[in-house]
Order: structure tokens, then sequence, then C-alpha cells
């Protein structure tokens, strides 16, 4: 259980790095490194079963390998490299994730868990995720660092998912993969369409488009 609180706490600092940091590169580089951490906690929650081993293979694909190497492709395409001008500042926005994840260790500690969950980390990496991944949406203007926000948001489902695996069968796991994967193809367009608008994956010029 040790290891798996480890790999857990590791899920948390690339939160705090994906809030503190500009770079979209390393960025994607972390939410790539983030999925394939989050592929290991079915193998080491549950153990090597058929069931588990499907789903870390099918997260380390989406999560780890085909959904970074996409968002990598784009930025080269685009020319992008940072995100410039967030709509709150890069240390308020760390400030405000160090809270929500202290307020989310808090909470996790009032809830009636069952015995096995006590000692695990499960239940506030998961709203700690959860909550920087809303942060990345609402306080960045590129449409790219926002699939990023909407990546981590879906970590967070994906965490707590863990601790119900035994008890989901199989076809609303691949359901969540595959809303993930929907999710990103649908940001892909927009920002393609995007991009080819206004020369710029910026979304504050949206707001002033009218019916």
């Amino acid at each position: 259980m040790n290891l798996v609180n480890n790999v857990l706490i590791l899920v948390v600092f690339i939160n705090f790095f994906m809030l503190s940091s500009s770079r979209l590169v390393p960025c994607i580089r972390a939410v790539s490194l983030q999925g394939a951490l989050l592929a290991l906690l079915p193998l080491l929650t549950h153990g090597f079963t058929a069931h588990t081993v499907v789903l870390s293979c099918g997260a380390l694909a989406l999560k780890g390998i085909i959904i970074p190497r996409l968002l990598l492709r784009t930025i080269e395409q685009v020319g992008i490299r940072r995100e410039l001008e967030p709509i709150i500042g890069y240390v308020p926005t760390t400030a405000l994730g160090a809270v929500l994840t202290s307020a989310s260790f808090l909470f996790a500690n009032q809830l009636p868990l069952l015995p096995e969950h006590v000692d695990t980390l499960f239940i506030p990496v998961s709203l700690s995720t959860l909550s920087s991944g809303l942060l990345l949406l609402m306080t960045r203007k590129k449409a790219i660092t926002q699939v990023l926000g909407y990546l981590v948001l879906e970590n967070g489902i994906y965490i707590f998912g863990i601790l119900l695996l035994e008890a989901m069968p199989t076809l609303v796991e691949a359901g969540v993969l595959l809303d993930l994967l929907v999710g990103i193809f649908v940001m892909g367009i927009v920002m393609h369409q995007i991009h080819r608008t206004y020369s710029d994956l910026g979304t504050e010029q949206l707001s002033a488009l009218k019916e």
C-alpha cells in the first residue's frame, strides 16, 4: 500500500507542476507521466488479473502515449510553446491549488471510508486532481491548455474509479476511456477551427461571437 500512496503523491506533485508552468511541452509530458503512473494503479491495488491488465494497458495507451503525442503534434503545427496570458497568474493559481488540495485531504478525513481504504490516499488525491483540472480549465486561455485541464480532470475521476474497480463492469471502464478519447478529438477540432479563424489558440476571442 505504501507503493500505491507514493504513486498518488507523485500525481499530486504533477498537478502542482501543471498549475505553475507556462511551458506547454513540459506540461504535456507531465500529463503523459501522470497517465502512465495512473495506469499502474489497477495492478498495484487489485493485483494482476485479466481485468486489471486490460484496463492498465488501455489507460497507458490513451493517457500515457496516444493523446500526449496528438497534443505534441498539435503544438508543433501551430507553433505555440507557452501560455503567456492566463486569466489568473501562475502563483495565485498554484496557491489556490494548494488550498484546494489541503481542503481535499481534510474533507477525505471526515468521510466514512471502508477499513481497507482508510490508509490510502485515493479519495483526497482524486478530489485534489479534480480541482486541479478545473483550475486549469477556468484559468487558462489557450485551448490546448484547457485540453490538458480536461485530461487532469478525467484523471481525478479515474483515480476514484479504481476504488470501485471490482464492482464496475469492464464496459463502464471502457466507456470512461472512450469518453476521454472522444473529448480530446472534439477539442482537437475546436483548436483547429480557432487557429484557422484567428491564427491563434486563445479562447478569449470566442466571447465576441454572437448568434
